[in-house]
């Protein structure tokens, strides 16, 4: 039974949700010939002020390097 964790930062519609959940099985099902019905998909979502890239918080604006 495969199981998949996506982590990501809040915010996108339950139907961006739901698309992703079926095209990560679909792709699952594919590769490895698992059945969708054992295929268990995760969707961890954390708030942008909980989530930095480079130090500094998504919900802060970053300076872009020149």
């Amino acid at each position: 039974m495969p199981i998949v964790e996506i982590t990501r930062i809040e915010g996108r519609s339950d139907e961006a949700k739901a698309q992703l959940m079926q095209k990560v099985a679909d792709a699952i099902h594919e590769a490895i010939e698992s059945p969708k019905e054992t295929i268990r998909i995760i969707i961890r979502e954390t708030p942008p002020q909980h989530w930095s890239v480079g130090g500094v918080p998504e919900d802060k604006p970053r300076k872009v390097a020149s």
